[in-house]
């Protein structure tokens, strides 16, 4: 955009090229949106434990213990186990104390329903 000082002449031709600013910045947002609501890779994979450790950047010890204790979903063929990704994402999901918002209103609501607030006791 020009730097020199407008006169209200100019205003339709600025208008219109903020216009058509805004428009082409619309549609780079919603196809960097729309990228991201793709469906991403297939995460139905198997996972050896040491990849499932890498994963979760989460020592091997801890993750045998997390197995024994919270039954994580793992499959076992021979001596070796295996974890799905899908499957331990869904796991990492439900053992949160929280679960995560997923949009502004819903955070929005919890933030507002865990503040306690005194009654007024004045009666206007």
């Amino acid at each position: 955009m020009k730097q020199e000082e407008l006169t209200f002449n100019d205003l339709p031709a600025v208008v219109g090229e903020l216009c058509n600013r805004i428009t082409s910045m619309e549609n780079l947002l919603t196809e960097k949106l729309s990228k991201q609501h793709e469906v991403k890779e297939n995460t139905h994979v198997p996972m050896t434990v040491q990849e499932a450790c890498a994963y979760l950047k989460m020592p091997l010890s801890t993750f045998y213990y997390k197995i024994k204790k919270d039954d994580i979903p793992v499959i076992k063929q021979g001596k070796h186990l295996y974890i799905y990704r899908d499957e331990l994402d869904r796991w990492l999901e439900s053992s949160r104390k929280n679960p995560a918002p997923q949009n502004f209103e819903e955070e929005n609501e919890s933030m507002l329903a865990s503040h306690r607030r005194k009654p007024n006791p004045k009666n206007w």
